[in-house]
């Protein structure tokens, strides 16, 4: 048996990086999973790629997440496809990095509107169907950036903003079944944290080499790092935690 047999997941963003390891961490675990992202056939092509425990299933659905009749059509979708919805993680999102004084209102709409107006969207829609059954498990995606960190004056605030708006999810919703919990990952390698070495000019072996040199556990993340404590605070193990922010760093913002 395992922990997530006979539920079914829904993960935005997820048809790479942190997203798809948490897919592939849930599927392994029993959850059949809706993978959901701004490409279908990126999202389909995901989820033809996670290996399923027996009896799982996997779909991929086009979504964007900061369109409210977009996320409410996905979830009916999940629900109609998959006969249900239990886990809802808000994973979706996007960077527009720069210094303040170069920052666009659109960089800044852009950031947020993911970021925030998703995560809002998404829940939602999800805890209409978690509210009925008096079962649920919202993750949400902060990021140990929340603290602040230069030329990401929008990520920063919308990933702190996730936290506040994680906390207020488990007042309101705790009564109901449902708990609400975010995960702030430090530096894990994926798609993105490559693109930042690029634009910084750098390797990404060289810039995974300088994170993991300032990070006490001395090393870097992997997508499966944040998957195991995804995996968690989504199971029945974690039901009397509610509204905490779980950062998983190795231990990078303790100094």
């Amino acid at each position: 048996m395992g922990r997530f047999d006979r539920r079914v997941a829904v993960i935005t963003g997820a048809a790479r990086g942190i997203g798809f390891g948490i897919a592939q961490r849930f599927a392994t675990e029993g959850s059949s999973v809706a993978i959901l992202d701004l490409d279908e056939s990126a999202a389909q092509d995901a989820a033809s790629r996670l290996e399923l425990a027996d009896g799982a299933r996997a779909i991929g659905v086009g979504c964007d997440v900061v369109d409210g009749s977009a996320a409410e059509a996905a979830v009916q979708r999940v629900v109609d496809e998959l006969g249900g919805i239990h886990i809802l993680v808000n994973n979706a999102g996007v960077t527009r990095d720069n210094l303040l004084f170069k920052m666009t209102e659109e960089d800044w709409d852009m950031v947020m509107g993911v970021h925030l107006k998703g995560v809002f969207n998404m829940t939602k829609a999800a805890q209409s169907r978690f509210v009925e059954q008096k079962y649920g498990k919202i993750l949400n995606l902060s990021s140990v950036s929340a603290l602040g960190n230069r030329g990401q004056a929008n990520y920063s605030a919308a990933k702190m903003g996730i936290q506040g708006l994680t906390r207020t999810l488990g007042i309101e919703l705790g009564p109901f079944g449902i708990t609400a919990n975010a995960i702030a990952p430090g530096f894990i390698v994926t798609e993105m944290t490559d693109a930042t070495a690029r634009r910084l000019k750098m390797e990404p072996e060289e810039l995974q080499r300088v994170n993991a040199e300032a990070t006490p556990v001395r090393r870097v993340g992997q997508p499966e790092d944040i998957a195991a404590a995804a995996a968690f605070l989504c199971s029945d193990d974690a039901s009397f935690i509610t509204g905490q922010t779980l950062y998983v760093d190795g231990g990078r913002k303790l100094g």
